[in-house]
């Protein structure tokens, strides 16, 4: 009993200190916090990305419940092309090309999957956080109200196979017209949740596969194929995108209509104790 008290008063300070502000405190590095929303763990119906076929015919993805058992933070903004040139200085990320490289105050735009990672990587070690991208599903909890059913509605249609596809260009270009002009962090408005500019003119890089399979008549996947070469960006509608492209436009979509422009935004992880612990060593020994 006399080991047990002294255990339990030390896991009851880390705990304590895993909640604390400090922990979430940049590191000596010049990097100003970064503002960012605590979401709350729930559920919600979540339609699956990629491409599926009926019987090969294309057909809307079945939805699934996902429940989230955690909260996780997300940044509030885009990672913004000031920020993202901080990386760059320190040679832990790509320059880069022409206007993409502009105002500080603007969200970095043309930027790929590699160059998202490439970022999340160097925030993580600068600041002694855990900063990643987010998952599809992560995105589509976020997006709350902003989110974008893909669904058509169709019924398949062996007639006139074209027709799904017309619907899908129709659905995402909208009927107003596109500014694909970056603006402002902050432009967009904030959703229910909090969360800046959602669904605006910037995708976001998310770290989800494009996925094509076949489902039965019931929406059962019962045949797959995963293509990691190719992520999910989420948006006004999702895209599908290569890895290595920094502009949609340019052909690099693999499906749907391309997205104006590539950005950032970040999810962080709660640290554990045995995270916090050897964070803390190797600030202290470094």
């Amino acid at each position: 009993m006399r080991l047990m008290i002294p255990a339990m008063v030390a896991t009851t300070v880390a705990l304590m200190l895993a909640a604390s502000p400090f922990l979430h405190r940049p590191a000596s590095t010049g990097l100003a916090p970064v503002p960012t929303v605590p979401l709350d763990a729930g559920s919600f119906d979540f339609r699956l990305p990629g491409e599926y076929l009926e019987a090969d015919w294309p057909v809307d993805a079945p939805k699934r419940k996902v429940t989230f058992r955690r909260r996780f933070e997300m940044m509030q903004y885009q990672v913004s092309a000031g920020d993202y040139a901080r990386c760059v200085v320190q040679g832990a990320c790509e320059a880069l090309e022409g206007s993409a490289a502009a105002s500080a105050k603007l969200p970095v735009t043309g930027v790929s999957y590699r160059d998202a990672t490439a970022y999340a990587a160097w925030l993580s070690a600068s600041t002694g956080e855990n900063w990643r991208l987010p998952t599809d599903e992560e995105w589509a909890f976020a997006a709350a109200e902003r989110l974008h059913d893909d669904a058509l509605g169709l019924p398949r249609n062996t007639a006139n196979p074209a027709e799904r596809w017309l619907a899908r260009y129709r659905a995402e270009a909208g009927a107003a017209t596109r500014d694909a002009e970056p603006k402002p962090l902050g432009h967009f408005g904030l959703n229910s949740k909090g969360l800046a500019d959602l669904a605006g003119n910037v995708w976001e890089w998310t770290t989800t596969c494009y996925m094509r399979a076949t489902v039965s008549e019931n929406g059962e996947v019962v045949d797959s194929n995963e293509n990691c070469g190719v992520r999910v960006v989420a948006g006004r509608h999702r895209g599908y995108i290569s890895t290595f492209v920094r502009d949609g436009r340019s052909g690099g979509c693999a499906a749907g209509l391309p997205p104006d422009n590539l950005g950032i935004r970040l999810v962080r992880e709660q640290p554990s104790i045995i995270g916090y612990v050897r964070g803390m060593w190797a600030r202290t020994m470094g």
